[in-house]
């Protein structure tokens, strides 16, 4: 294989990891969303003071939301998206637009994301790491 075919294909590879928590999360399918997404995974949310040092603190905080705020996603929409790899490091970086329920209200959301990922022993790609802020 040619390295601009295996850049392509490393690239294809992380665009489709990334779409998968994308469509996921839009589904509001919680086993999907986190499945992308590696145990010692970092999350920094501009609605929360702290940030959350694993997925299982982001699990936590997710079923807090639902039980407490009533939290649904009813969709999610990606744009603007920008994708880069460094060795065996991928960045993707996106506009998000996301339709949600909190407290019985529906809201629509514009945000700012970019997600991390590190290069599988398999060769697939893990987030490591998410940060989404406003706007």
């Amino acid at each position: 294989m040619t390295d601009t075919t295996q850049q392509h294909a490393d690239m294809n590879g992380l665009m489709a990891a990334a779409d998968a928590i994308v469509t996921a999360f839009g589904r509001h399918d919680r086993d999907t969303y986190f499945a992308g997404f590696a145990p010692e995974a970092t999350f920094l949310f501009y609605t929360l003071e702290e940030p959350l040092a694993s997925r299982a603190a982001y699990q936590q905080q997710w079923q807090r939301w639902e039980e407490d705020d009533g939290f649904r996603v009813h969709a999610c929409r990606s744009t603007d998206r920008l994708a880069r790899i460094v060795g065996d490091t991928g960045i993707f970086v996106h506009r998000v637009e996301t339709d949600l329920e909190m407290g019985g209200e529906r809201l629509t959301s514009q945000e700012r994301e970019t997600i991390v990922f590190r290069r599988t022993d398999a060769g697939g790609w893990l987030a490591i790491h998410e940060h989404l802020s406003a706007g």
